[in-house]
């Protein structure tokens, strides 16, 4: 896989051209950056800014985006800050302003013909589709058992994806006895030949088996039935070692950078 061109590739499909996420949501390009607006519970921010971006238009920028989404009466929202981004030094200008970095991810990407697609899961465990709201509460208890976070905002988005545009989404649950111990989506973007793996936390003591690997090969066969052509994931410290053992490679690395108007947590994309 050629770096660069598929970086190049990837900023121009899934940023500067990205697409609605969800039924209310509005993409547009503003200026120098485009953003994402819908719901308080949808994901609003930033995704894209102007490669040649300068100091100057970054603080005017910064400044419309904080006035568009509080205007809007939003508690938060996101820059979704990518290393290669200009200004080099955007980040300490976003934190002048007032947001805070999260956690930076390792942007993965993945042919999907080179990857894996045998799914092998530990004895006991099987896989469901989530389709019906019945997936998506198990779906929403296994994330809050995996990550330990409030699972609300993941349950209102899955749910008006499946009602709205199901065929771009495919979720699954990994459970064992009827109870869920895994949990991962892939949200497909028709047109763009890229596919985002999202989630894939796995409860505590279910991690070390194999489940989080057969949740990718399960995913990387959908998408190579759907004529998709490469896999996308923001990785943590913990997945990224596994995913590049399976073929993906860096690409960038991103950060969030988090506007809060009132004091509280936001929920990430996991």
């Amino acid at each position: 896989m050629e770096t660069w061109s598929t970086l190049t590739l990837f900023d121009r499909e899934m940023r500067e051209h990205a697409r609605p996420d969800g039924p209310g949501v509005r993409v547009e390009r503003v200026g120098d950056v485009v953003r994402r607006t819908g719901a308080a519970d949808d994901w609003n921010g930033v995704v894209w800014t102007a490669p040649d971006l300068t100091p100057v238009r970054a603080e005017a920028e910064i400044a419309a985006q904080v006035e568009h989404y509080t205007a809007l009466g939003h508690d938060t929202f996101e820059w979704k800050l990518y290393a290669h981004d200009s200004p080099t030094d955007l980040g300490e200008r976003l934190t002048a302003a007032g947001f805070e970095a999260e956690p930076p991810e390792t942007l993965l990407v993945a042919p999907v013909a080179d990857l894996p697609r045998d799914v092998a899961l530990p004895a006991g465990v099987r896989l469901r589709t989530v389709t019906d709201r019945t997936g998506v509460e198990l779906m929403v208890r296994a994330h809050e058992l995996a990550f330990g976070t409030d699972g609300s905002r993941l349950r209102h988005q899955t749910l008006a994806r499946l009602d709205s545009a199901p065929d771009t989404l495919v979720a699954v649950v990994a459970l064992s006895d009827g109870e869920p111990v895994s949990s991962a989506r892939m949200e497909l973007h028709p047109g763009t030949g890229f596919a985002g793996l999202w989630g894939g936390g796995t409860a505590a003591p279910w991690r070390g088996r194999g489940i989080y690997r057969a949740l990718i090969a399960h995913r990387a066969r959908i998408a190579a039935e759907r004529g998709y052509r490469h896999l996308q994931v923001d990785a943590t410290d913990q997945s990224a070692p596994i995913l590049r053992r399976m073929g993906f490679t860096a690409l960038s690395t991103t950060t969030p950078y988090v506007y809060r108007t009132t004091p509280q947590v936001l929920t990430r994309r996991h």
